[in-house]
């Protein structure tokens, strides 16, 4: 197995709970205190080892490009300010990865797999890659990226991907995995159904949005017929090569799973990320504890 270098972020969409805040700018730029959320992804990715980021984007998203390019004038300002901190900060942002950009095609079903069409010439045919949500961020010691990525280089399934149990009255956000029984993995699944009531929901395992994909999952893109509202979904593809006898791991991660998809979500990571700063933690707890 080649070593896995490349992360796929999924930032296409057009962020229409955050109207009008995202109007003309991507969601995924939105900040995270003093870094947008796009950026902790990349960090993720880099922190596990990947070297080639992949944004999957949309038209209007040149906030992005933008920002993980230098920015010569920015940087002559801050070298005149004396701001020496300031200025090593923005110029390491290029230096993250080897940056990729390609427009999400037009021509395809809706749905949180319709990036991978896109990145579908930039893969090679035996070539495994990270997939990342462009709104789902994590906290954890060891990133949840690498944990998914070691899981992975060790049982060499179809796809591995993190998962953590959510409340019951919150199943019916999110996608829930059945698991295979007597199995020698026991976080190998059979099936997956997405957003279903809690009392039909297989387990409260949720999928969040780190994954790990073999050449396979990009093979059965192609044949995967749009499910749920005529989108095509992970769910969809996992639960074809699920019925093809691939193996596919679901695992449980050490860390924490936050989520920036609707503006409360986005809030409560913001605080958070916030608490967890050293410098301003204990002040915004002081202020919290005050005001609420």
């Amino acid at each position: 197995m080649t070593k896995i270098t490349k992360a796929v972020i999924a930032a296409a969409g057009y962020g229409t709970r955050f109207l009008p805040a995202t109007k003309n700018q991507p969601k995924e730029m939105l900040p995270i205190i003093d870094k947008p959320i796009v950026h902790y992804l990349v960090e993720e990715a880099v922190k596990s080892g990947i070297k080639d980021i992949i944004l999957v984007t949309r038209a209007g998203q040149t906030a992005l490009e933008d920002y993980f390019d230098s920015h010569i004038e920015l940087e002559q300002k801050l070298e005149k300010s004396g701001k020496a901190k300031r200025l090593e900060e923005i110029k390491r942002i290029p230096k993250l990865a080897n940056f990729i950009y390609v427009r999400q095609r037009a021509d395809v079903p809706p749905g949180n797999a319709a990036p991978l069409f896109s990145v579908m010439p930039i893969i090679n045919p035996d070539e495994s890659f990270v997939y990342m949500f462009g709104d789902d961020m994590t906290l954890s010691e060891n990133p949840v990226t690498k944990q998914i990525m070691d899981v992975y280089e060790k049982e060499r399934p179809a796809a591995a991907f993190g998962v953590q149990e959510v409340k019951e009255e919150e199943v019916h956000k999110y996608g829930t995995v059945r698991y295979k029984e007597n199995t020698k993995n026991k976080y190998e699944i059979e099936g997956f159904s997405e957003k279903v009531p809690a009392k039909d929901a297989p387990s409260k395992m949720a999928l969040f949005g780190r994954f790990v994909f073999s050449p396979k999952v990009l093979n059965e893109v192609i044949t995967t017929l749009p499910g749920k509202d005529d989108e095509l979904g992970v769910a969809d593809i996992f639960n074809a090569l699920c019925k093809k006898g691939e193996k596919i791991i679901a695992q449980p991660v050490k860390g924490e799973w936050h989520t920036t998809g609707d503006p409360l979500s986005y809030l409560k990571t913001s605080f958070k990320f916030a608490l967890e700063r050293e410098k301003i933690g204990k002040e915004l707890k002081d202020y919290l504890r005050k005001h609420i």
